[in-house]
């Protein structure tokens, strides 16, 4: 939805990237009874099927306003907040680099696509806010792309690639259930890697109050000091200084102690209620 890269280095130019390991979860042999022993499996991360289909949700009530994410392939917007047309499934931007990019691969995999002419105008419209060359066309070119499956796969295949690997790996290094991880998702989504306001920045500043799990520090405080941060982040920039989707969204389950993201979920955002059973 915004600039800048994940917790890691990118390239100069290119929004909002950065590809980091993922970390593996073996199972762990436990004792029972002195005598047996039993393969326990630890708690589901983020990139569990079920648990990244709850991420995909949660996201949507707060970017659309509905669970259905799917239905987002065909959205597009200018919401008038200096990154040009706002679209798809995370909110790809023109004015941010990572649209440029989703069209690369989707024209890489399908070259000859309704989109593929306005990649010289995209490449313009990195780090602006301007339409040059995308109206009046490009909203219907978006819109009809969107109903073909290649497209629909390249938007899933950039959001895990830019986004949710990124975030579940940091998450994972940093001792971070599933919640822990989607706090991290959804900053990143909204506010990008770096910069004043991006996921390094708050991530950063809650390190200063408090210690993540994997260096000795309790998961709920420093999820809370997390959470404080973004909300800080949040309040920087007009576009979203309603902080809802923590306030009412995430840290609702942290109250909760749901770290593990186990349905049934109860969360608000903007006034609306949300529900996963």
């Amino acid at each position: 939805m915004v600039h800048d890269t994940p917790d890691t280095t990118a390239p100069a130019g290119t929004a909002r990237r950065s590809v980091l390991a993922l970390i593996g979860a073996s199972l762990v042999a436990v004792p029972l009874l002195g005598a047996r022993r039993v393969a326990v499996a630890p708690a589901a991360g983020l990139d569990d099927p079920a648990k990244k289909e709850i991420a995909m949700k949660l996201v949507s009530s707060a970017e659309n306003s509905t669970l259905d994410w799917k239905a987002q392939y065909a959205y597009i917007e200018d919401l008038g907040d200096g990154r040009g047309y706002t679209a798809g499934i995370v909110g790809f931007c023109s004015g941010t680099g990572d649209m440029l990019g989703l069209v690369r691969l989707y024209t890489d995999r399908r070259p000859h696509n309704v989109l593929a002419e306005y990649l010289p105008a995209l490449r313009r419209a990195d780090g602006t806010d301007s339409h040059r060359g995308l109206d009046p066309g490009f909203p219907e070119a978006w819109r009809r792309a969107a109903r073909d499956t290649a497209f629909q796969q390249a938007q899933n295949d950039e959001r895990d690639r830019v986004y949710f690997d990124p975030a579940v790996a940091r998450g994972k290094a940093d001792g971070l259930r599933a919640l822990g991880q989607f706090a991290y998702y959804d900053a990143i989504v909204m506010h990008g890697g770096g910069g004043l306001t991006g996921f390094r920045s708050i991530r950063d500043r809650a390190l200063r109050r408090a210690a993540p799990p994997a260096r000795g520090g309790d998961e709920v405080t420093y999820l809370n000091a997390f959470l404080d941060a973004r909300v800080w982040a949040m309040r920087q920039e007009a576009a979203h200084r309603e902080t809802s989707r923590v306030d009412t969204g995430q840290r609702v389950l942290l109250r909760q102690g749901n770290l593990g993201l186990e349905p049934p979920l109860d969360w608000k955002v903007y006034g609306d209620g949300y529900h996963i059973g």
